[in-house]
């Protein structure tokens, strides 16, 4: 009898860990956890690279957490926008929302309490200037990008400002200020982001359409023109990588580092163009992703 009420009482355990789990993983999947730490990286970066900013652990995290709460918040207001157009998606139909293991009212208990945690860690460890920029940014993603994405493909040019934001929020986070050395980063994230959402909706136009999603530039294809039209933001993006170098906020390694990646996402581009397929783009994604880790990891390194 002492037996069974032990078994009886490790399955409980058991089962109380499983559930604690699962819930952890459903929030992780409602901020998206994995999109926002590389977009908190980016505003690290940004912090990092002002004039006068040393290294400090406890900043960093802090920045971190403030980063990562603002994200998640508009990360879990985009999902509740969407709950019904997830549910026609493949990929985005076992979200928490779509698949019926959260409700929208603990959704949007998430997205105020994150959203004014990160708001006031913001304000009150770095300046209220960095936190009326996160503000403005989840505002931008949660309220304007994520409804305009069903009337026309001018939201990726929206997207692309809240997408841009943390490297103006981390060098403002740093500086207080808003110079021309957070608008060059800014700058860089902003065009970058043109062909990398491109080749995702190459790569998911049938989901989207499905869902009514509008965001392929033109006639909203996966064609040539789409393909030109990543070639020359690309192609835009090598001269923007040098100017963090001209305004004297990195050394001249990072500057060739952004000229030779710049190339590289340049090649997957044109491929794309010559190829126009499902492959090419899936390249030109994954070449998204390697420039803009090897040009900020440049760009902290060789911190001028």
């Amino acid at each position: 009898m002492e037996r069974n009420k032990m078994l009886q009482e490790n399955s409980i355990k058991l089962s109380s860990s499983y559930a604690v789990a699962s819930k952890v993983k459903d929030y992780s999947q409602l901020m998206k956890f994995n999109l926002t730490f590389m977009v908190v990286f980016s505003s690290v970066v940004a912090y990092l690279l002002v004039p006068g900013v040393e290294f400090n652990l406890i900043k960093v995290l802090l920045l971190f957490a403030g980063g990562l709460l603002v994200s998640g918040s508009a990360n879990t207001i985009n999902q509740i926008w969407e709950k019904n157009t997830d549910k026609l998606m493949a990929r985005t139909a076992t979200r928490p929302l779509p698949s019926g293991r959260m409700s929208e009212g603990e959704a949007i208990t998430v997205a105020i309490v994150t959203g004014v945690a990160g708001f006031l860690i913001m304000g009150y460890c770095f300046n209220w200037l960095s936190a009326a920029l996160s503000l403005f940014s989840l505002v931008m993603y949660g309220f304007v990008y994520t409804p305009w994405k069903k009337w026309n493909s001018l939201a990726v040019l929206v997207g692309g400002i809240p997408g841009a934001m943390p490297l103006l929020i981390g060098w403002a986070a740093g500086a207080n200020n808003l110079s021309e050395g957070g608008w060059s980063l800014f700058a860089i994230q902003f065009l970058w982001q043109f062909p990398h959402f491109w080749a995702i909706a190459w790569i998911a136009h049938k989901d989207y359409t499905r869902a009514g999603f509008k965001l392929l530039p033109a006639n909203g294809e996966p064609n040539r023109f789409t393909a030109l039209q990543a070639v020359m933001y690309t192609l835009l993006l090598i001269p923007a990588g040098v100017i963090p170098y001209l305004l004297k906020i990195t050394g001249g390694i990072s500057a060739i580092v952004a000229i030779v990646a710049g190339l590289f996402f340049l090649y997957r581009a044109i491929n794309l163009y010559r190829k126009n397929d499902v492959p090419a783009a899936r390249k030109l994604m994954f070449g998204s992703y390697i420039y803009l880790t090897i040009v900020q990891l440049a760009q902290l390194l060789d911190k001028a």
